[in-house]
């Protein structure tokens, strides 16, 4: 059970720590407000989700380490050499899913098209930097660390579903603006507001179900081809449409977003749909070969046809 004490360490270390550098921070910012006016301007949710990242970060190799990774390929990254083609693919099959999502939301006029924002070329070229860095250290963390370290000690399907539901809650967060001046346990006030979406059932379904389907699908790809690069570019496509989707689009009035998600297009119902069609279709990726004594598995490989 080290796996779960590590995690579950891991976790209150990143919020209770965040949310108490997070006064500290704020105060700091505001005291160089004349060089950083932009950045002193921010809301302080704002100044907590960054704390929250920066530890996150932070503590990501410790993490990593007390789950048993001794090496990069601990963490299902091998040397990049013959892996590009299934880094691609895994983009391109993320990309699609949720374009055919975003298509459907605009043939059927629950969203419009907005090709003249004001600023949709810096838009896109954020939404690919965002997806890049985003889906390599999120696909390390938690499929390579949480996942890897949990299939240690449980078999492959429990850990799965265990690293799945940790990465689903821990994105379900939400912001939360803070009333009055921001004191040192401000950080930790805002924290259960930002859990506000665990009581709201229209916000919790689908939303929670969808997050947990990427986590099954992106753990699912690193268990069957023995590497990351699969999952990253899956999650790299997923990341892009719902950095650029609220900039390619513009909501229309009368919709219920409910079933058609709105800007974040992957809270909606049409996305668990086309998500579970994505998992139905995973079953008939090659089966996993069995663990060895120690919990780790051998590589297999996921046999995507590239034209």
């Amino acid at each position: 059970m080290k796996p779960v004490r590590v995690v579950g360490c891991y976790i209150a270390a990143v919020f209770i720590g965040g949310s108490l550098l997070a006064p500290w921070l704020y105060g700091s910012i505001h005291s160089l407000a004349p060089f950083f006016p932009e950045v002193a301007d921010a809301p302080f949710h704002r100044f907590v989700s960054r704390s929250w990242l920066a530890l996150a970060v932070a503590g990501i190799w410790p993490l990593l380490h007390g789950l048993g990774a001794r090496s990069w390929l601990d963490l299902g990254l091998v040397k990049p050499a013959g892996q590009w083609r299934r880094l691609g693919a895994g983009f391109a099959l993320g990309f699609t899913s949720l374009a055919v999502v975003a298509i459907l939301a605009l043939a059927a006029g629950a969203r419009a098209f907005n090709p003249l924002h004001p600023a949709l070329a810096s838009k896109l070229l954020s939404a690919a930097l965002t997806a890049s860095v985003v889906a390599v250290l999120e696909e390390i963390l938690f499929r390579g660390g949480v996942f890897g370290g949990f299939r240690r000690v449980f078999s492959w399907r429990k850990a799965l579903l265990l690293s799945s539901l940790i990465y689903a809650l821990l994105h379900f967060l939400e912001s939360a603006r803070l009333a009055g001046p921001v004191l040192w346990y401000s950080g930790l006030e805002l924290l259960p507001r930002m859990m506000r979406g665990f009581i709201n059932w229209r916000h919790l379904l689908p939303g929670l179900f969808n997050l947990a389907m990427a986590g099954l699908l992106l753990g699912l790809a690193y268990q069957r081809t023995g590497n990351l690069y699969f999952s990253i570019g899956l999650h790299a496509g997923w990341i892009f449409w719902l950095r650029s989707y609220g900039a390619l689009t513009r909501p229309v009035p009368g919709v219920d977003p409910w079933f058609w998600g709105t800007s974040a297009l992957i809270n909606g119902w049409l996305a668990l749909l086309a998500l579970s069609t994505l998992l139905v279709l995973s079953l008939n990726f090659p089966r996993p070969v069995p663990s060895s004594p120690a919990g780790l598995l051998k590589p297999t490989y996921l046999h995507i046809k590239i034209r």
